[in-house]
């Protein structure tokens, strides 16, 4: 029995051995499963958290995206409707065109750090206003930091990194040229409105949309406004000049081949310039000419039969009285002159003579068909005014008759000169190129025209002549010189020279002039074929040599545009 219950005993204790087992088992698997519920949150929270992070990555590189595509979309070349037509020259040369372009503006809300900002343009742009920078931010609102920005602010601006610095685009309008067409072509505003020169002439039609791909031509030549303004530059530094200026005109039609005045400036730049030398001289400016009047008194005593080129005029004394006033010549002459050689040796005197015969009803009627003493006309808004003549003064015919107590626009006078050697035909000069042209009127008869240019190459190549050193061999150049004093200041010369090629058919007219020249004692000048020095600043020694250096490099340019001229002298010289 005992026995029995041991076995029983040890039974119960192998029972309670193998329920203990399956316990343990059991919670081993609880404690696992708790373990996997664990681990899979921890799974979730994970991938919740990337999810997070991928999301917000992907919307920040949508948002990035978008900005890149407004900004790539907004700079499509297709976008860019251009404002305003082309200008170009005769040959097609582009002048002036519409481009894309940029302002630098400042919204100070969005500037986090503006000191910062300050010293960083200071750093980059010296030249700016940095105190009224700061009293823009302070002010906050909206304001321009530069208009107008060149390529290279634009980038120095950008690369700032700058949230607050806005770029504003806008239609800027460059010129190919910078200096080279400064008082032709004119500027425009912001606006895109044109404010000067052929810019404002011409607004309307530059901004026609019917047109808007058709180009304004323009009748200047760009290879030879760049001879005219490179030697006419050598020129203000040889002779010390305080300002220069050179026309050159086709006189059959009246086109300006080329228009030059000096000083001049970067029109792509924009300046408030309120020194009135830098004024066009050939339009705007208003001068006493000198003696190239005489040519005028010579042809209307011609045109009148009064004289004949070989008609003596004897006993002219070496100076007359007129009223208070005394009227002389500067170099002694012989007392008997032709009226040729009045023109041929710039007689003052002599021109006097002449007038006196002329009579002032006679001289107000050769003005009145020349325009003369009334405002010229052409493309452009800088023209100037000629002073009001005053009869009634003593003495105003006698001194008009050399070219003084009489004030012109350089333009006049060249158109002028273009009708007297053209055949008598008055032209319209112009700078816009056409398909036909209209002849005013006839001012002389094509016995005077032809008269008058025998005459004017007798000035260039006689050897009593005052322009000798315009004869450049090949283009048979005429023309008269005119040395005066300035209108407004007497202490300022103005030497001048308009000359006209070839003579024997006049087809261009070239007119120089020099403010305030100075002698250039170390010049070597080619005179009739020997080297000199000379210390003297009449135009002859000035206005006349440098006429001869542009002549000399734009004839051949001129000859290519033109077979016959070509044929006729160019070959010649070659042979």
């Amino acid at each position: 029995m005992k026995k029995k219950l041991k076995r029983n005993k040890n039974f119960n204790e192998n029972q309670k051995s193998f329920y203990f087992e399956d316990y343990l088992e059991t919670n081993q698997n609880k404690k696992k499963f708790e373990n996997t519920n664990i681990s899979q949150d921890r799974i979730y929270m994970l991938f919740f958290f990337f999810f997070c992070l991928v999301a917000i990555f992907s919307i920040k590189i949508t948002i990035v995206s978008f900005k890149k595509l407004e900004i790539q979309n907004y700079n499509k070349p297709t976008q860019f409707v251009v404002l305003r037509r082309d200008i170009v020259d005769r040959n097609d040369i582009l002048l002036s065109r519409n481009v894309k372009s940029f302002h630098a503006a400042i919204n100070p809300k969005l500037v986090k750090d503006k000191e910062k900002l300050l010293l960083k343009l200071r750093l980059n742009f010296p030249d700016l206003h940095i105190k009224k920078v700061r009293e823009e931010l302070a002010n906050g609102k909206y304001f321009y930091l530069k208009r107008g920005l060149n390529q290279n602010d634009k980038e120095i601006l950008w690369a700032l990194g700058e949230k607050g610095i806005i770029f504003e685009p806008f239609q800027s309008r460059i010129y190919t040229h910078a200096n080279l067409y400064s008082h032709v072509l004119g500027q425009i505003d912001y606006d895109n409105y044109g404010i000067s020169g052929a810019e404002k002439y011409f607004d309307k039609q530059l901004k026609n949309n019917e047109l808007i791909q058709k180009p304004l031509k323009l009748t200047l030549d760009t290879n030879i406004q760049f001879i005219v303004n490179n030697e006419l530059n050598k020129a203000l530094t040889t002779f010390r000049a305080s300002g220069g200026a050179a026309l050159l005109m086709d006189s059959r039609n009246g086109e300006v081949l080329s228009l030059v005045s000096l000083p001049n400036f970067n029109i792509n730049m924009r300046e408030n310039i309120v020194d009135k030398n830098y004024i066009n001289k050939i339009t705007k400016g208003v001068y006493e000419l000198g003696s190239i009047f005489k040519t005028f008194t010579v042809a209307l005593a011609l045109e009148k039969k009064l004289v004949s080129p070989d008609t003596i005029i004897k006993n002219i004394p070496q100076s007359i009285k007129c009223s208070i006033h005394e009227i002389a010549d500067i170099k002694k002459h012989p007392k008997d002159l032709s009226v040729a050689d009045i023109l041929i040796r710039s007689s003052n005197v002599g021109s006097t003579r002449l007038a006196q015969k002329i009579g002032q009803e006679e001289y107000k009627e050769f003005f009145r068909k020349t325009n003369l003493l009334n405002m010229s006309k052409l493309e452009l808004e800088e023209i100037g005014s000629p002073f009001k003549l005053r009869w009634n003064n003593k003495c105003t015919l006698e001194t008009i008759s050399y070219g003084h107590g009489i004030s012109v626009t350089p333009l006049q006078a060249a158109a002028t000169y273009a009708a007297l050697t053209n055949g008598g035909n008055l032209v319209k000069p112009t700078i816009l190129k056409k398909n036909e042209y209209k002849i005013d009127k006839k001012i002389v008869s094509n016995e005077t025209s032809n008269q008058i240019n025998s005459i004017l190459r007798d000035v260039v190549s006689g050897k009593n002549g005052t322009a000798s050193l315009a004869d450049i061999y090949g283009y048979n150049v005429g023309g008269k010189t005119g040395t005066s004093e300035n209108y407004q200041n007497k202490k300022i010369n103005m030497n001048t020279f308009i000359s006209a090629f070839p003579m024997d058919k006049p087809k261009y007219v070239l007119l120089v002039m020099l403010e305030n020249p100075q002698p250039a004692p170390d010049l070597i000048y080619n005179y009739r074929g020997v080297k000199t020095k000379v210390n003297r600043n009449e135009a002859g020694w000035n206005s006349v040599y440098v006429a001869g250096k542009i002549i000399e490099k734009i004839g051949p340019i001129l000859a290519i545009k033109n077979k016959e001229f070509y044929n006729n002298y160019v070959a010649k010289k070659s042979n």
